[in-house]
C-alpha cells in the first residue's frame, strides 16, 4: 500500500482499489504520469488486496455458483472483510465505492471530471472471474462503474483506467493545465490533430496555419477541424451536444466542410 505523506495528503486525491492481484495495479501505478502525480503528492493512491478478507488457510476469494454454471463467483466474505477492515482504520475509507462490472454506470469524460473534484476521493473494487455475489453489490458497494461493452478477465484493468483518466485531470497533474481541457471530450468533442517537427516527412506537410505565427488563425482552425473530426467520426457526440450551434455550422462552411454538413442534415 502506497500513500502520500501527511504534508501532502490534504491535496492529494485519494483513490484506493480493492483486487486480488495488486501488484498489477502498483506495477502500472509506478510509471508514467501516476508516479509522476503519486512523487508529487497529487495521488493519494491505496492498492489493497481483497485476499487479506480471507478467513481460510489458502486465502480463497471465490466460490463456485449457487444453482450451477461454469466458472467461479467472488464471495461475499472476503470482500466485505477487506473492505470493512480498511474502512476501521484510522484514515478510513473514501467513500464512494464503486465495484467495476458491465452493468454500471458508463465511465466517460464527465464521470471523470466528478470524481476528479471529490474534496474526499474514492474507491474501486475490481471484480475477476464470472462475477461478484449480488450482495455485494446491493449491500457493500456505493454505486457500479463501467468502462465498456465488453468483457474483461477482472476489473483491474478497468480501474486503471479509471484511475488514470481521473488523475490527469487533478492540478498540476499535466504541468499545463489546458492540456486536459484540450484533449478529446473535454468539450464533448474529439480533439483537433497534432503535429510536431520536421514540418515536411516524406512530402506530407504540416498544415501552413500552424507554422503561421498567427494564434487567432491557429485557434479558430483547431476549433473547426475538432467539429468537423467529431462529425464525421463521433456523430452520436454532436448528438448528445444537441447538434452544432449556429457558429459552429459558420466556422465549418469557412473552412471547407458543406458537404460534411449536408451529409448529416444541416441546410447548406
Amino acid at each position: 500500500m502506497t500513500q502520500a505523506s501527511s504534508s501532502t495528503a490534504a491535496v492529494a486525491l485519494r483513490i484506493e482499489v480493492f483486487t486480488i492481484f495488486p501488484v498489477a495495479v502498483e506495477g502500472y501505478a509506478d510509471v508514467s504520469i501516476l508516479r509522476r502525480a503519486r512523487d508529487a503528492g497529487l495521488l493519494d493512491l491505496r492498492v489493497h488486496d481483497l485476499r487479506q478478507g480471507a478467513d481460510d488457510p489458502h486465502r480463497s476469494v471465490d466460490d463456485a455458483p449457487f444453482g450451477g454454471g461454469a466458472g467461479m463467483v467472488l464471495a461475499p466474505v472476503p470482500l466485505f472483510a477487506a473492505v470493512e477492515r480498511v474502512a476501521a482504520g484510522a484514515s478510513g475509507l473514501a467513500r464512494p465505492l464503486f465495484l467495476l462490472g458491465p452493468s454500471g454506470r458508463p465511465f466517460d469524460q464527465r464521470v471523470a471530471e466528478e470524481l476528479a473534484a471529490r474534496p474526499d476521493g474514492f474507491s474501486l473494487l475490481c471484480g475477476r472471474y464470472e462475477g461478484v455475489d449480488q450482495r455485494v453489490a446491493d449491500h457493500l458497494v456505493d454505486g457500479e462503474l463501467s468502462v465498456g461493452d465488453y468483457v474483461l478477465a477482472g476489473g483491474e484493468l478497468a480501474a486503471l483506467a479509471v484511475v488514470e483518466a481521473v488523475t490527469r485531470l487533478v492540478p498540476g497533474v499535466l504541468g499545463n493545465e489546458a492540456s486536459a481541457g484540450d484533449e478529446s471530450f473535454s468539450a464533448g468533442l474529439l480533439e483537433y490533430p497534432q503535429y510536431t517537427r520536421p514540418a515536411t516527412f516524406r512530402g506530407w506537410d504540416v498544415p501552413e496555419v500552424l507554422r503561421s505565427g498567427d494564434h487567432g488563425r491557429i485557434a479558430r482552425w483547431r476549433r473547426a477541424q475538432s467539429l468537423a473530426r467529431t462529425l464525421r467520426r463521433r456523430p452520436d457526440l454532436v448528438e448528445a451536444r444537441g447538434g452544432l450551434a449556429p457558429d459552429e455550422e459558420e466556422l465549418l462552411v469557412e473552412e471547407g466542410e458543406v458537404e460534411l454538413l449536408r451529409q448529416h442534415g444541416y441546410h447548406w
